[in-house]
């Protein structure tokens, strides 16, 4: 396995991130037709921690939170119930235009209306994520961790966070803790801050083991050429990905792991689903095929959330990919934006196609 992981560690996977909550229409509405909504604890990062929690392997979060809020109860009581351990500072709101806990507001369409989402982010008390909160020498000397998660979405929030992760990533390194980044460029959080982060993502890149991210990803937020025009069937695709996946490598020979997924959207509640990956010198490809989609946030993280398991479990690394595959898939037929398997027996039987009762 290209992956050697820590013998001694409290827990298996960790990631940074900003809780936050996300409103949902009853029955696919859309938001703006709407007056019942559901509302429930989310966040990208612990999207993809959700995979190793609910499986029973020991996880954990580092965030902070609204101090004396109800939405940060809320959140702690959700991420108590998923199994997952969470530290962080209480920050005081200060005055009603003071911190708060996101909202993400995004109905999940239906058929040929597709889904909307509206970020609405202000005030929000994850951009204050601060490495003087955490004793990072504790977390990852004493305490121990295998792998540390990152995502762009965190590492380009605000200066504090793009700080924080580069801490984050120099301690995990100095302990032996490997670290998976998940680029997720945002050209909203990149307005104006481009050198700024490009050198901290270069740097996080640099001593990743994990890299993930499509074509967009790699070249905005480390600037790496594209794939070469031409070719707009499946097969061209992937040999264009390939192509430029050889010049990632080369560019931080440090990465084991090069993964993406592929999607076609045929309509909101069907579409076309593949992943990619390059471990070490082999290629692992699934094509994409039909997955039918009850809510489609989530999904790009339920697979990096499986293929992470597949790692942690040390299973040969065709396993990863196909198991990241089918928790991706998985993700998408719950009403929450992550995936929440009661074994790995109902994620496999998601591989295999087979959808049959089990009694």
């Amino acid at each position: 396995m290209s992956i050697k992981l820590k013998d001694n560690f409290k827990y298996s996977l960790l990631v940074p991130t900003s809780m936050g909550t996300r409103l949902t229409p009853a029955n696919g509405q859309p938001v703006h037709s709407s007056d019942t909504f559901k509302m429930q604890a989310t966040s990208a990062e612990t999207n993809v921690l959700s995979i190793s929690s609910y499986l029973g392997l020991p996880s954990k979060v580092l965030t902070t939170f609204v101090k004396g809020s109800p939405i940060a109860r809320f959140i702690k009581s959700n991420l108590t119930s998923r199994g997952i351990d969470f530290e962080g500072p209480e920050v005081d709101q200060g005055d009603p235009w003071g911190y708060r806990h996101q909202f993400n507001i995004a109905d999940s369409g239906f058929g040929s209306r597709g889904p909307r989402v509206h970020n609405d982010r202000a005030g929000e008390i994850g951009r204050t994520l601060n490495v003087k909160d955490f004793d990072l020498d504790r977390i990852f000397g004493e305490e121990g961790v295998q792998i540390i998660h990152l995502s762009g979405l965190i590492g380009a929030l605000s200066p504090e966070t793009s700080k924080f992760c580069l801490e984050l990533a120099r301690a995990a390194k100095k302990y032996g803790t490997r670290i998976s980044f998940d680029l997720n460029y945002r050209a909203s959080f990149w307005k104006g801050r481009e050198k700024e982060l490009r050198d901290a993502f270069t740097e996080i890149a640099s001593v990743s083991d994990v890299l993930v991210g499509n074509e967009e990803d790699f070249q905005l937020c480390l600037g790496i050429k594209g794939p070469e025009a031409g070719g707009s069937d499946l097969d061209a695709k992937i040999d264009n990905f390939k192509e430029m996946i050889g010049r990632v490598k080369e560019s931080f020979p440090n990465a084991s792991v090069f993964a993406t997924t592929l999607r076609e959207v045929v309509h909101t509640n069907l579409h076309m689903w593949g992943a990619i990956m390059l471990e070490e010198d082999n290629w692992h490809v699934v094509k994409p095929r039909d997955i039918h989609v009850l809510d489609r946030i989530g999904g790009g993280d339920g697979f990096v959330g499986g293929l992470l398991y597949g790692v942690l479990k040390s299973w040969e690394p065709e396993k990863w990919i196909q198991f990241g595959w089918a928790t991706g898939a998985m993700a998408t037929t719950f009403l929450t934006d992550y995936a929440q398997p009661a074994d790995e027996d109902m994620v496999w039987s998601i591989w295999e196609g087979n959808a049959r009762v089990k009694r």
